[in-house]
């Protein structure tokens, strides 16, 4: 991602009302040097398509979610499977569109474009470990799991009766993809890099956990850059020392250490 591109992810997120779709596209270009702005544009037409390839007319969530699912997870077999999640690709918007495989989150997105293009009341839900897409009125309790190729989940499950019912934002789910792509970079040592630029994309967003630059400081230690990871070390220390200045001390100790091995 050009630093352009990084203040476009950054003023979309900032916006009144931020577009899911775009968003989930910028980040994806950080991922992929190939993806510019042409396939930026194939995948908001190719989201406009499938929209379109809704039927008309339709009124209440169960008759959305029941079409929705007819098309997306029946007649064009979108789904994932336990290998996708072993793909930085199934967290990529443009990759899923084209393999039509991707993580729950993903899918998830999918599912909540397209209907929502061709005017359905959709909404995400935020499970524990999973994400799901509602229709209609929260209260009803329409939900589908896209991940399992839009499969009803209705009001039966436990883990969905005892789940609040609020459907999540859209920069909550940005900070969800994010977050996964981190844990994905995270069990591979050689990819920091891409855990890098998930966490500083996930600072750009106007509301993100203040550990994430704890986070980001001691990953550019690691990487090799002893000197920005210390001052990013010290600033971090200076925010956290107003609460507990007892780990703002150890803190300050990390820096130290991590500009000692400049020598």
């Amino acid at each position: 991602m050009s630093p352009s591109s990084r203040e476009r992810f950054a003023a979309e997120a900032r916006s009144e009302r931020p577009d899911l779709s775009l968003l989930c596209l910028l980040l994806a270009m950080e991922a992929d040097p190939e993806l510019d702005e042409r396939g930026l544009d194939w995948a908001q037409i190719e989201l406009d398509r499938l929209a379109g390839m809704l039927p008309y007319g339709l009124r209440g969530g169960r008759a959305w979610a029941s079409a929705v699912t007819r098309l997306l997870g029946g007649e064009l077999g979108f789904h994932g499977t336990p290998a996708d999640y072993d793909k930085l690709s199934s967290s990529l918007l443009h990759e899923v569109l084209r393999r039509r495989r991707g993580l729950p989150i993903l899918l998830s997105v999918v599912w909540l474009e397209v209907a929502r293009r061709a005017g359905a009341p959709v909404y995400g839900l935020g499970l524990p470990g999973h994400f799901v897409v509602g229709f209609g009125d929260p209260e009803e309790g329409v939900v589908v799991d896209p991940f399992a190729g839009g499969a009803s989940l209705g009001a039966g499950p436990a883990e969905l009766a005892a789940a609040p019912r609020t459907p999540a934002r859209t920069l909550d789910i940005v900070l969800r993809i994010l977050n996964n792509i981190r844990a994905w970079a995270s069990a591979r040592p050689e990819q920091s890099g891409v855990a890098l630029w998930a966490l500083e994309l996930s600072l750009l967003l106007p509301s993100h956990p203040a550990s994430l630059r704890y986070e980001r400081a001691r990953l550019l230690v690691e990487r090799g850059s002893f000197q920005e990871g210390a001052a990013e070390l010290d600033a971090y220390a200076g925010v956290v020392d107003a609460v507990d200045s007892a780990t703002a001390a150890r803190i300050r100790a990390e820096a130290v250490s991590a500009r000692a091995l400049l020598n």
